[in-house]
């Protein structure tokens, strides 16, 4: 207690004296008589507070870095989210546009042969040996087996299995389809068959085979197919365009020759497509097929 007492007054005279001090070097600024043992001071602890802030700063920087580093992936995150649903959006308006094209000329094709369409979207393709895909329309749209298929640019298959609201189609490519065509100029008719896995072996551009009825009738690369039509118009409808000839070939020791076919579908990007569930009125003939190519172009 003593102690105590007898050190409020040395503490009160240091404060006195301290005002006093920081009054006189503050009105003598540049002048003031105080201003070298400022500076001695500076010189003295100026580098103790330099090492002290190298220090410290650091220890700082890395507290903030972690202070705000959920926040940063949180953004990070969400412009990253942001980002995704945007290309997904950007994806879905094209396919779109793209769908809408191929329906538009699904339309017009079925326009021009006078026939009834369901639109569909193939929604799988099918697995081993058989050529097939799955479309997302049933019975419930109006689909029964044996009805013709068809794309924009020509000839898919045929329905050959059908529930409530999915049809499974064999398209033309597969070994076991045959299909009746007739040749665009000419008319001679004959039968188209798939080549199957076969067909990989000619090159995915003829996967189709064909042979006229008559071995004699003029066959030459560059003449175009449309469908002849089944009997009752099933499985197939007239008039579907299938594809041009790409090679012929005559078989050692048989009158008849083949010719390879290039078919008008991409049968290896099917999207959108056509079941014919009402035929035509009368035979379009050669009507659906695109203008004939000029010479040279």
């Amino acid at each position: 207690m003593n102690h105590t007492r007898r050190s409020r007054p040395v503490l009160a005279v240091l404060l006195l004296l301290s005002l006093v001090l920081i009054t006189v070097d503050h009105r003598g600024r540049q002048n003031s008589p105080l201003r070298g043992l400022r500076l001695a001071g500076a010189a003295i602890f100026g580098p103790i507070e330099n090492a002290a802030a190298a220090v410290v700063n650091p220890v700082g920087s890395t507290v903030d870095d972690f202070t705000n580093a959920p926040s940063q992936k949180r953004r990070a995150d969400r412009l990253q989210r942001e980002n995704q649903r945007l290309q997904e959006q950007l994806m879905s308006s094209r396919l779109d546009k793209a769908r809408a094209g191929q329906l538009n000329r699904l339309l017009h094709s079925a326009g021009l042969g006078g026939f009834k369409i369901v639109a569909a979207e193939v929604i799988s393709a099918g697995q081993g040996f058989e050529d097939t895909v799955t479309l997302d329309a049933g019975s419930g749209s109006g689909i029964h087996p044996d009805m013709t298929v068809m794309a924009a640019d020509g000839l898919v298959g045929r329905v050959t299995r059908v529930g409530p609201s999915t049809a499974t189609v064999m398209l033309a490519t597969d070994a076991g389809s045959q299909v009746g065509a007739r040749l665009e100029a000419s008319k001679e008719i004959g039968v188209l068959q798939g080549t199957g896995r076969r067909g990989l072996s000619f090159g995915t551009t003829a996967p189709l085979s064909f042979q006229l009825l008559n071995a004699n009738a003029p066959l030459w690369p560059g003449q175009r197919l449309v469908t002849l039509g089944s009997q009752g118009d099933r499985p197939y409808v007239p008039g579907v365009p299938i594809g041009t000839v790409e090679r012929v070939v005559k078989t050692p020791g048989s009158l008849t020759r083949t010719a390879y076919i290039r078919p008008f579908a991409h049968f290896t990007s099917l999207d959108v497509v056509a079941v014919v569930v009402a035929p035509p009125k009368s035979d379009p003939h050669d009507a659906v097929l695109p203008p004939s190519p000029r010479p040279g172009g």
